[in-house]
């Protein structure tokens, strides 16, 4: 059995050493589940995510309750089939695909599971980002799933409802070591129902073309939507295709912002990546990494985040060490030789 600290890692704690046990069979326990937080133990979101797991794999779990700070997680055989995880609240649908995705190497059957929370909210990729960035990211390397969204949620209310397709995958080894030139931007705007008359959708996807025709990028504008949802908001989502990677950018609406400016927000992000060095954007730089473990390479990222510091301490007590190797300024280079697979 590990023992591990989850004080410091946040939620991404609890996700990722449950699906690495899940993938791996090694059972696990937590202690101290979002100690450092405010609000410390599980919240909704993370427990409907140790739920789902536990569902995959017919774990024996402890400590699978809202405000639980110790979760012990025991594995059984991992197989496919239908799951079906109500986060219950706005808490992030993408959050907790990104607790499942990573099964997709060891599944021997196809997994279903039907979510029910939020779909573009704070401190978590929005909806698009997930469907227009990660899985095409991904799919090149192998991964086979398909996200298909019958409902958007934003915050307070939530009430989006999205499904994941994950079929057994073989990965290939990744190497995003070299960005390669900007091909183009496309822009993702959508806003809710009641935000039509003002336009909201389409004024986002403006601001984001006018910031990015300045800069001289290549960009069209790939969607503009309105949505019926249970509360009103809106979200614009970058996807800059380069010729060896892809990055994502995005912002969401807020009150009292002009929606030209939220667009323009997620361009900023863009212009910061785009001069600096990586091949991953700050998202993708964490949470490509469980995929790293199992299918081994190398991956150049900005820097060393909180965020990569967290995964590569669970990944390396699971016995997958990886390899760091600064590049004088111009990002760090992570490699894996020993795979969990």
């Amino acid at each position: 059995m590990l023992d591990l600290d989850g004080a410091a890692g946040g939620g991404q704690v609890v996700r990722t050493a449950l699906v690495l046990s899940a993938a791996t069979g090694e059972p696990v326990e937590l202690a101290n589940v979002r100690g450092a937080r405010p609000n410390p133990g599980l919240r909704p979101q993370h427990l409907a995510a140790v739920e789902a797991l536990a569902a995959v794999c017919d774990a024996e779990v402890t400590g699978a309750s809202e405000g639980s700070e110790t979760v012990r997680f025991d594995p059984g055989d991992l197989h496919g089939g239908e799951v079906e995880a109500d986060i219950g609240t706005a808490g992030s649908v993408t959050l907790l695909f990104d607790a499942l995705l990573p099964l997709a190497p060891v599944l021997s059957d196809p997994l279903t599971v039907v979510a029910t929370g939020g779909t573009d909210v704070k401190w978590a990729p929005p909806l698009d980002y997930i469907r227009r960035v990660k899985l095409p990211l991904l799919t090149g390397v192998g991964l086979d799933a398909i996200v298909t969204p019958d409902r958007r949620g934003f915050y307070p209310a939530g009430g989006g409802r999205v499904t994941l397709s994950l079929a057994p995958s073989s990965l290939s080894p990744i190497d995003l070591t070299d960005r390669g030139d900007l091909r183009s931007v496309e822009v993702y705007s959508t806003a809710s129902e009641s935000l039509v008359e003002s336009e909201v959708a389409g004024r986002q996807a403006q601001g984001a073309m006018a910031a990015l025709d300045e800069m001289g990028v290549p960009c069209e504008v790939a969607a503009v939507e309105y949505a019926e949802t249970r509360s009103t908001g809106s979200v614009v989502v970058l996807d800059a295709a380069y010729g060896g990677t892809r990055a994502g950018f995005d912002a969401l609406g807020e009150r009292g912002v002009p929606a030209e400016d939220v667009g323009r927000a997620a361009v900023e992000d863009f212009a910061a990546f785009h001069v600096g060095f990586g091949c991953v954007d700050g998202y993708m730089a964490d949470q490509v990494l469980p995929f790293l473990a199992f299918a081994g390479g190398e991956v150049l990222v900005p820097e060393v985040t909180d965020h990569v510091a967290t995964h590569l301490a669970v990944l390396d007590a699971f016995g997958c060490a990886v390899e760091r190797t600064e590049r004088d300024g111009q990002g760090v280079l992570l490699s894996v030789t020993d795979t969990l697979g």
